[in-house]
């Protein structure tokens, strides 16, 4: 079929036509975010899931949601090799310069201008073209102490929001990246914008080790955050996300086309869009077929297997690749740490540092103690497939 109609969107943060099964997730983010503005406590989210579960598409939704009711917003991934101070500090010099354009808000905003530069140059970030052109406050945000300053230069941003009739969303992706001093000044930061009723509200994503993140950091987090579990979608959900893009193309596909990209995908939002992608492509002429979809499983088996999968492989030392196959040579997870270490013929306690790397890297996590898993879909077929399948057959 017409490949520039195509609807489906298999990229990483990409919007989906259908966004399936989030209706209560979106729900109760726009309710916080009203809430906020109105001076009332909305409480910050982490969404909790594996990769591939749509994290980032709800967090650019909720950006959409948050500037359509009166907020700044300031979005920002956190790679695992800059700090938070450089990461956040130009998203907030962008919105405080919005902020100095209101009459009522001028003020407000530049002296929290004024804190910003005393948080440059106290964590010494590279300003660049983004000179501010007022002078530092002494004795605000600089004292080093990122917990501290952090508390600080919140509390003035929130000062010169509240003053223009507005609130700041902060959107924080890969949370799981931030250094634990980095995660427990960003708790302590919401935690006294809450206690000064100031218009700030954070959503952010994670994996699921996120949630013992926070906790680890400050015991309180449990009790300022909601945890939103982003998971697969349920079959009925799933359905949605493709048959409803094709309808709404004045094209068809054949129920059991669908129940085969169900049961491929599992659900998962990311493999949904790939094989509803090559389904479509596949497909010569309305209705999608049973035989489009198989031959589109294997495209999007090669597609996946060569970008999807691989980049996350390729990142792994050959000693924790090694590690990774001997998990999914014991099939379907979680498994358990000592069984994996037997498999390599080594004692539990000497592979802890190399699991412990694996997990900072993002690729496995521990559901409960002792257990493993993997943070990718399908990981584990993956390997079988192509590193544990292609070893046999060399032999």
């Amino acid at each position: 079929m017409d490949e520039v109609r195509n609807p489906f969107a298999p990229g990483a943060g990409s919007q989906p036509p259908e966004l399936a099964g989030r209706d209560e997730i979106i729900r109760a983010a726009e309710v916080a975010i009203k809430r906020v503005l109105a001076g009332k406590h909305g409480r910050s989210q982490m969404f909790l899931g594996l990769r591939g579960v749509g994290k980032t598409v709800l967090l650019n939704k909720i950006e959409e949601i948050a500037s359509d009711n009166d907020h700044l917003t300031s979005f920002v991934e956190s790679p695992e090799d800059n700090s938070f101070a450089e990461l956040i500090y130009p998203k907030i010099h962008q919105a405080l310069r919005k902020l100095s354009f209101v009459e009522g808000a001028r003020a407000k905003a530049l002296d929290a201008m004024r804190a910003l530069r005393s948080f440059a140059s106290t964590f010494k970030i590279e300003m660049g073209d983004m000179a501010i052109s007022v002078d530092a406050e002494p004795g605000v945000a600089d004292s080093g102490n990122l917990e501290y300053d952090l508390s600080e230069l919140f509390e003035a941003v929130g000062l010169a929001a509240k003053a223009a009739g507005r609130a700041w969303t902060l959107l924080i992706d890969e949370v799981q990246y931030l250094r634990e001093g980095e995660l427990s000044a960003l708790i302590v930061a919401i935690h006294r914008s809450n206690q000064k009723n100031l218009p700030i509200i954070v959503f952010g994503a994670g994996l699921p080790q996120l949630a013992a993140l926070t906790g680890d950091a400050k015991s309180y987090a449990e009790r300022l955050f909601e945890f939103p579990e982003v998971g697969p979608l349920h079959p009925e959900e799933a359905l949605k996300a493709i048959k409803n893009p094709i309808l709404e193309e004045g094209e068809e596909i054949d129920e059991a086309a669908l129940d085969e990209i169900i049961s491929k995908t599992e659900g998962y939002p990311y493999f949904l869009q790939e094989w509803g992608f090559q389904s479509w492509n596949t497909a010569d002429a309305s209705p999608i077929s049973l035989g489009d979809v198989r031959v589109a499983s294997e495209r999007s088996l090669s597609r996946l297997d060569e970008g999807f999968f691989k980049v996350r492989f390729d990142r792994l030392t050959p000693k924790e690749r090694e590690y990774v196959v001997a998990m999914a040579a014991l099939g379907e997870g979680p498994y358990r740490s000592s069984d994996v270490a037997d498999s390599l013929g080594e004692p539990v306690n000497k592979l802890g540092p190399r699991r412990a790397s694996i997990i900072k890297k993002g690729m496995i996590y521990s559901p409960e103690y002792g257990d493993l898993a993997f943070t990718v879909p399908m990981f584990a077929d993956y390997l079988n497939r192509t590193v544990i399948g292609a070893d046999l057959n060399a032999q």
